[in-house]
Formats: structure tokens, sequence, C-alpha cells
């Protein structure tokens, strides 16, 4: 905070050792102090109108944590928890001036360590023919050995294996690249991975490069064989079968 008259400017800090939502507010213990020096003026008013307003923004604080995990949000773990509160804790003099409020702290998530997956394979088939794959329902049920939805055009839906893979086209470029809203049933509820395919074609054989970015840490093996073992292979067998036919 700055004090007017003088213009000094000094540095302290609000410590709010319990937040807890079984306690009222009001109870909570908020623990005001400051650097060594003068200014003395801007810790008393921390302690009485800036104490009120940290008060009123934990209320806001600890209303948004009530309503975002009722309505299906993954519980935070210990963890996740102490650094969530670490970082409300840690309120500069500045509050007096009104920059924490309720609305300021009102957002609040629990945010899922994600990973990106890229992946390079070779398919001895034009780009072409390799991208129909991806987008032609017949296809898509015969490599995956299950019923399927696939439209493939932009907001289309896609779902695959049983319902375990469900997303959506978020772009398309006839033999060149494919964008999908891509997502596990198990992940958590309404997250979404970002899948780019891109088909570099290299005369009678194509590079598929995979990017997927925003998977879950958790589910990045997984999501990696998915990729590797009931795509890529059971695409390769299928390729391999039609040319067999056409032989």
């Amino acid at each position: 905070g700055t004090v007017k008259e003088s213009g000094e400017k000094h540095k302290g800090s609000v410590e709010i050792p319990n937040l807890s939502e079984e306690n009222e507010v009001d109870d909570t213990e908020i623990n005001v102090s400051k650097k060594k020096g003068e200014g003395d003026v801007l810790k008393d008013l921390m302690r009485t109108e800036g104490t009120a307003k940290v008060r009123e923004a934990l209320r806001g604080y600890l209303k948004a944590l009530k309503t975002e995990f009722t309505l299906g949000m993954i519980l935070p773990t210990k963890a996740t928890v102490g650094q969530e509160l670490a970082a409300e804790r840690k309120l500069s003099g500045n509050a007096v001036q009104g920059s924490v409020s309720p609305q300021s702290l009102a957002t609040v998530g629990v945010k899922i360590p994600t990973v990106q997956i890229l992946l390079r394979e070779i398919f001895n088939s034009p780009a072409d023919e390799l991208y129909s794959v991806f987008t032609t329902q017949e296809l898509v049920q015969k490599f995956s050995k299950c019923p399927a939805v696939i439209e493939a055009e932009k907001g289309g839906k896609l779902q695959m294996f049983d319902g375990c893979v469900s997303g959506e086209y978020a772009e398309l470029v006839p033999s060149q690249r494919i964008v999908l809203k891509w997502r596990c049933r198990n992940w958590p509820d309404e997250h979404y991975a970002t899948v780019a395919l891109n088909f570099k074609d290299m005369a009678a054989q194509t590079e598929l490069q995979l990017e997927c970015k925003g998977v879950p840490v958790a589910n990045e093996d997984s999501t990696r064989q998915c990729w590797k073992k009931q795509y890529f292979e059971e695409i390769r067998v299928l390729l391999q079968q039609a040319k067999d036919e056409l032989e």
C-alpha cells in the first residue's frame, strides 16, 4: 500500500491460518504483518477495513467452492486445496485499495494436470485412402470392430468403441488434416483433449503425425496405447486386407 501524504510504499501480508467451510468466516483468524519501518497506518487500516474486505472475499470464495463441487467437478486432493488456499493467503497490502473482492475470487475451479502426446506412424497407403479410414463410418466400424457414429463434418459427432471414445470433428481438410475434440469415457466429466491428425503424402506411403493436447496425466499411458493398439495397428490390418483383396 501507499501512504497518500508521503507517497511512501510499504509491503505487508495477510495470512489466513485456518479456512474451513465448517466455521463461520467471521470467526476465521486473519493475521496482518508488515515489514519493519514506518507505515503503521497501513497496518492498522488492514487490521480494520482491510480485514473486513478479506472476510467478504472469503465468503465468495467458499460459496464458489461449494457451488462448483456440487456441480460434479473433481474433488481436489489435500495438496490441491493447500495450493489454492496458499494462493489466497498471500494477499498484499493493496487489498486496502479494493483490489481483493468477492468477484475476483469467485471464479474457482480445479485444474486437471495434462500432458501432450506426439506420435508418428508410416502407413503403406496414399493419404486420401488413410484419411477416409478416419472419416468413413463403415471403415471406422471395420477397424474398431464396433458400431460407430461418424459425422465427418465440422461440429459432427464422433463415437467409437462402444462409447468408450467420443467427441466431435473440429476441422477437416481432405487428405491433409483432421482436428478432433476427443475424450475417453473414464476421463473427468466434460474434459476433452484436442487431437490433430496431419497426413503427409509420400507417394505410396503416408506419414501420419498425431498431436494430442490436454490428456490427463493419469491417463497418458492408456491414451497412448489406445492410439497405437486400437487405432494404428488395427488400421494397418484393415489396409493390408484391402490390399490383399485387390491383388
